[in-house]
């Protein structure tokens, strides 16, 4: 039954009978054989799907010591002539992803710790990227934060994520600063719904991804059905040959150490980095071409004002230059760049120049928004804009109208609340906010419940 289902639809008056490619290769070699006697087509019993391929070559669990690792040739940006662009060999930028409490901020802390950016009698807190108070409250990652290490005169520039899919846009945005991830895996529960989202991501770009099975540690560790499941998960996304020949790094975060091997943990994390020097390339870039510079993060500081965070696509930028800042090729506003800072270990450390390919911070610009182009006063021309999905959400805000309205709070009115959700709208690109059915009401849509919740209570 299953074969003559399969044959007929292979039958379909749309489909030439001149090619014999027309039958999908999913079928199984007994529909293939059938086909042979009907239709006289010659088709080998041996035709297989790339899927089938790549699950029946061999398995993903392996021993190896390490792999050659390839990088994809999507990696190379449409924008610019390859001919222009070199790879800068002394820098990595890469993200860690992964599903919500699968260990990425513990991971980092423990790579800021081996690569000496604290004392030895520094006291350091726990997940010290989680900064934020309602990070530190709930124990997840809310906002993308950078931060960098050395290893090996090679400078590693670090974005922790968040790990819930409500705040998928946080992830979204910043690989475009990137050219490979660190897709942290949980050694017992494998890849969950958020590790499908973000590497779906890191494909499309193009990046490369090192998998990192993580709690190693665990006794109901299972590094094989992690491993395995997560390059069934790579099939399943339609990555590439060189995509899904992924390097593998088994970490204790919590206790420093990686490896090679489930069996064979180092005393430190020197595997993870070497894999990362190895596995992930450097940017690419246009050195000596107009500057270009992408906006995907902002902060704030009372005494410097809006601070834009982006990675130098082209060019050099330096203290003191005049600027212009696009969002399309028709309009664009001028700017100076009053200081200029780059992230060594935990801290901005303020430059006098930042050449392409680093991730640096800019000041002076005014109020640039994500998304916004920082380019050469003259000749500089936009990057793409990032581009987000939809949320999925939607919440009616408005002002109180109850008998004890007035009583308490400062900022009541309809035009507090609409300044504050608008100005909510400058560095969360997963929300929108549209007008209610009347003036004091608004909508807003996020990525999920707890997106919108996270609001509230910053509000």
């Amino acid at each position: 039954m299953e074969i003559a289902i399969g044959f007929q639809t292979s039958l379909k008056p749309s489909i030439s009978l001149r090619n014999p490619n027309f039958i999908k290769s999913s079928y199984t070699n007994s529909s293939i054989l059938l086909a042979n006697q009907i239709l006289g087509l010659g088709l080998s019993s041996s035709v297989n799907t790339s899927r089938n391929l790549k699950l029946n070559n061999r398995s993903r669990f392996s021993n190896r010591s390490s792999i050659n690792c390839a990088v994809s040739a999507a990696t190379e940006p449409a924008t610019v002539e390859t001919t222009q662009l070199v790879r800068r060999g002394d820098v990595r930028n890469i993200a860690i992803v992964a599903h919500v409490d699968h260990g990425k901020t513990t991971l980092v802390d423990g790579m800021l710790r081996q690569s000496k950016v604290f004392r030895d009698n520094q006291t350091v807190q726990e997940r010290i990227m989680d900064s934020n108070d309602l990070e530190r409250e709930r124990g997840i990652t809310i906002l993308s934060k950078n931060t960098s290490i050395f290893f090996k005169d090679t400078k590693i520039n670090i974005i922790d994520t968040p790990g819930h899919s409500d705040f998928g846009g946080e992830v979204e945005r910043v690989l475009n600063m990137v050219e490979g991830v660190l897709l942290v895996v949980d050694s017992v529960e494998g890849p969950m719904p958020q590790t499908r989202f973000v590497l779906k991501k890191a494909l499309e770009f193009g990046l490369s991804v090192v998998v990192v099975v993580n709690k190693i540690d665990r006794s109901s560790a299972r590094p094989e059905f992690v491993v395995n499941s997560t390059f069934e998960l790579f099939i399943e996304l339609n990555a590439n040959d060189e995509q899904c020949d992924f390097q593998t790094i088994y970490a204790s975060g919590i206790n420093g150490k990686a490896g090679l091997s489930p069996e064979n943990l180092a005393d430190n994390l020197g595997p993870l980095f070497e894999a990362i020097i190895r596995c992930i390339p450097g940017p690419r870039i246009n050195k000596d071409g107009a500057l270009q510079m992408l906006v995907t993060n902002i902060e704030y500081d009372e005494h410097k004002g809006r601070i834009g965070i982006g990675r130098l696509h082209a060019g050099k930028l330096q203290r003191g230059m005049d600027v212009k800042i696009c969002t399309s090729e028709a309009e664009c506003k001028f700017a100076r760049v009053s200081e200029l800072f780059v992230y060594e270990n935990f801290s901005r450390v303020p430059v006098e120049t930042v050449e392409a390919g680093d991730i640096c911070a800019v000041c002076g610009v005014g109020d640039v928004q994500i998304g916004e182009t920082i380019a050469d006063k003259a000749v500089g021309k936009p990057l793409p804009a990032i581009k987000m999905e939809e949320p999925t959400v939607k919440m009616a805000f408005s002002i109180n109208i109850s008998p004890f309205v007035g009583r308490e709070g400062k900022y009541v009115t309809s035009r507090n609340l609409r300044d504050r959700l608008y100005r909510e709208l400058e560095r969360n690109l997963a929300m929108k906010v549209e007008d209610g059915e009347t003036a004091d009401t608004f909508i807003v849509s996020g990525r999920g419940t707890l997106h919108i919740t996270i609001l509230i209570e910053n509000m």
